[in-house]
């Protein structure tokens, strides 16, 4: 393993700098958190911008539309657009980030033309419906039914936390389609068209007052067993390569991010004074501690997927577990960096970021699933009862 980077990939990230710089003044303003139709066209423009530069999938294989390039070369390009301010994958991270992988990775060859051209060319946005009521944590506990019907599936049940689904044309969908099987074994990988008859979609506004997640309700809904990824009843496994995704890079651009908030913070406590105090800035140094350790962990697993096809490992749920309280300190710090009235202000982004950062605990997998993930698949304990 070999964290540092090569005079290749040192060249990739010139050109790439090169290109941000000429690129990010044409965009246009980035529209209203609340204008849904304006943030699809926003996010959809800057990926169509990605795609016509060559930057579109960057790390997916070329027989998959991708450039094919290392997942060393994809740390750099998040780490870069990031640090330029460049927009993120907004309303299609699903499609981009967990969808586009897994159906690359899965899919069939028709598939595979049919779904990823129109993902890397900003066409069409996909949600994730996994999570469902009363099943917690425990995504083998669904109940959502798919009963064969010829060509189709028709499917009943309800999704909850699916984000992005009042914009979404597509949803990967986990369904039970054998409700006798042992329940990790009974799942089917669906891909659903959200236009479909029989899907309704009800926002749900969080505590941030924002609604990009939704509850969806499927009423006999229609899904060609064409849309289907994998075997019949393969869904789990299916799955654990999606998840696989969603826990390995799809943070990284958060964590630059984070580093670029604690920078400042720190500006901001010596405007305001809060520097003087000894204690804060310890709090701080440990956070840029913790930081770039959460960096050097990320290049690790990056390194790692490098031999397993770029698909991640259990290394992202290590990742994930100390990242999400890691992220959850960094704005209580904020908060103690702004003082009693700045904590306060509703429209300051510190504020909203520190409310989204109580759901990182949950997105992506639970702390708990993630901590028993780490205790079976690395240290090798034996599952709890």
């Amino acid at each position: 393993m070999d964290l540092a980077y090569s005079e290749e990939e040192e060249a990739f990230r010139q050109e790439l700098r090169a290109w941000l710089g000429k690129a990010l003044p044409g965009l246009p303003t980035k529209p209203d958190p609340d204008d849904w139709p304006g943030r699809r066209a926003y996010d959809l423009g800057w990926q169509r911008v990605l795609y016509d530069a060559g930057y579109a999938g960057l790390h997916w294989p070329a027989d998959a539309g991708g450039r094919g390039a290392t997942p060393t070369q994809h740390l750099i390009f998040l780490e870069e657009t990031e640090r330029a301010g460049a927009p993120y994958v907004g309303a299609n991270f699903v499609g981009l980030l967990h969808a586009g992988p897994t159906i690359a990775a899965e899919g069939s060859d028709d598939q595979r033309r049919r779904w990823l051209p129109p993902i890397l060319r900003g066409e069409e946005i996909w949600c994730q419906g996994f999570s469902e009521p009363g099943a917690g944590s425990d995504l083998a506990a669904l109940r959502t039914r798919a009963v064969r019907d010829g060509d189709a599936y028709v499917v009943t049940g309800q999704k909850i936390w699916t984000s992005h689904a009042e914009v979404a044309d597509w949803c990967e969908l986990l369904v039970r389609t054998d409700p006798d099987a042992p329940r990790h074994r009974g799942i089917t990988w669906l891909a659903m068209p959200m236009d479909a008859d029989g899907v309704t979609v009800r926002p749900l506004r969080t505590l941030a007052g924002s609604t990009e997640f939704a509850e969806v309700f499927l009423d006999e809904v229609r899904v060609p067993v064409s849309c289907r990824v994998g075997e019949e009843n393969d869904g789990w496994r299916v799955t654990m390569v999606t998840l696989s995704f969603e826990r390995g890079t799809a943070f990284v651009g958060e964590v630059v991010a984070c580093r670029r908030v604690l920078e400042d913070l720190a500006r901001t406590a010596r405007a305001n004074g809060r520097w003087d105090d000894p204690v804060l800035r310890r709090r701080l140094g440990r956070l840029a501690a913790e930081f770039t350790a959460l960096w050097r962990l990320t290049q690790w697993n990056v390194s790692a997927a490098e031999g397993t096809g770029g698909v991640p490992g259990v290394g992202g749920s290590v990742f994930k577990l100390r990242y999400s309280q890691a992220r959850q300190e960094l704005y209580d710090a904020a908060a103690d960096v702004l003082g009693a009235d700045g904590a306060l202000d509703a429209g300051h982004p510190w504020t909203a970021d520190r409310l989204s950062s109580l759901s990182y605990t949950i997105a992506a997998g639970t702390s708990q699933i993630q901590a028993n993930i780490v205790a079976e698949r690395i240290l090798g304990l034996p599952k709890g009862r």
